[in-house]
């Protein structure tokens, strides 16, 4: 195995009842803050009085960006940094799930870039400095709360990028399970899906690795497939809300890598499908997830499914490899289209052929995607034809 650094410096506040310690935390950056959030669901919940309570009662100054949009697009990137060079903004208070605190890490970087903040994104500035982010989780799915990535959109070019960055990594988050409630049965689906392709993006791996990580996952794994049902059916199941929200940090914290050094595989692939189509980002790996696993089985990754199926599905390791694998591949998509009732085929969501020669090249650099199995264009187009 190879060696590794592990480094997420995120101080967590989880439960119910945190924020108030959400003054304090803000206090030590500054005192003008910058608070970003969607569409105003925060407001429906309750939440937005909340926050502007404590940052008051801190004596703090507030601004706001509302309206960021899910797959996050450069133009509110652009308009957030723009009111933090202007309004000469200390710290940026990010409230909402993984759209928002993207876009709040690169407004935070675009804080200091004079420009498009887009030329961060496409390499032609690197990031020099970022303004400290503290988030309010409330929605399970992508991580962004406890990881050093973002990704954006831009709509004109149809393209998404995700970049990491050691500066992108907030400096605390506020996890409370209650903030999740309000999370639609469908958004919830969507989210698990996120969580478990960050989980098998590192998985699926042919670099040996520790043990104790396989088990780790695994077990964020079975996590995610017993408390979604029971949080979309009860959707204020505390418990379910809870172990949903700690999975889903520590999916794409940088625990599970460990020494493992491999290109994702699905991400990719979906981010050009959004870009495209604009579609959930967790519907979108749903629908890819299994057809990429069905063209990577072979016999010289039978193993790794046959090790899927046994222990997070709990299915015979006595069974021929071969069987299990291909069996374990149907379970995976048995939860997603039927325990989940996400959609199943990119016709059902009006995805269709064209595109898909430019979204396979884009997702493989036009070289070869180095993952699980390396895909090259072809075969990217191949998988996203299966999901017609």
């Amino acid at each position: 195995m190879n060696s590794f650094v592990y480094d997420i410096p995120v101080k967590v506040y989880f439960g119910q009842n945190q924020l108030s310690n959400l003054g304090k935390e803000l206090q030590k950056y500054g005192k003008r803050v910058l608070l970003t959030y969607g569409g105003g669901s925060i407001k429906k919940m309750g939440l937005y009085d909340k926050i502007v309570a404590e940052v008051k009662k801190a004596g703090l100054e507030l601004f706001e960006l509302s309206g960021i949009e899910p797959n996050p697009r450069i133009t509110s990137v652009n308009q957030g940094a723009e009111i933090c060079r202007k309004e000469k903004i200390d710290v940026l208070l990010a409230v909402g799930g993984g759209s928002t605190i993207d876009a709040t890490k690169f407004i935070g970087a675009g804080a200091f870039h004079d420009g498009d903040v887009w030329d961060i994104l496409t390499g032609k500035v690197s990031i020099t400095h970022c303004l400290p982010i503290i988030t309010v989780l409330t929605l399970s799915a992508t991580g962004s709360e406890m990881d050093t990535a973002a990704v954006i959109s831009n709509l004109e070019t149809k393209d998404k990028i995700g970049y990491l960055h050691p500066m992108l990594l907030p400096k605390v988050s506020f996890l409370d399970p209650t903030h999740t409630f309000s999370v639609s049965s469908y958004q919830t689906a969507c989210g698990a899906a996120d969580i478990l392709s960050h989980i098998i993006e590192v998985y699926f791996n042919m670099n040996q690795d520790l043990y104790m990580l396989d088990t780790v996952a695994e077990g964020l794994m079975k996590t995610v497939i017993k408390y979604t049902p029971i949080a979309m059916k009860e959707p204020d199941n505390y418990e379910a809300r809870a172990n949903l929200m700690w999975a889903s940090s520590w999916a794409i914290n940088g625990f599970l890598n460990g020494g493992k050094m491999q290109a994702w595989s699905c991400h990719p692939m979906e981010h050009e499908l959004s870009a495209f189509y604009d579609i959930t980002h967790g519907l979108g790996l749903a629908i890819l997830t299994p057809r990429w696993m069905e063209y990577t089985l072979d016999e010289t990754t039978a193993a790794k499914f046959h090790q899927f199926g046994c222990n997070v599905f709990g299915m015979d390791k006595d069974r021929e490899p071969m069987a299990v694998a291909k069996k374990s591949i149907d379970m995976l998509s048995d939860f997603f289209f039927n325990t989940l009732g996400l959609k199943s085929t990119f016709t059902e969501i009006g995805i269709d052929e064209t595109h898909f020669s430019i979204m396979a090249k884009k997702a493989c650099g036009g070289g070869v995607l180095p993952g699980f199995k390396p895909l090259n264009q072809q075969d990217i187009e191949t998988i996203f034809k299966a999901c017609l």
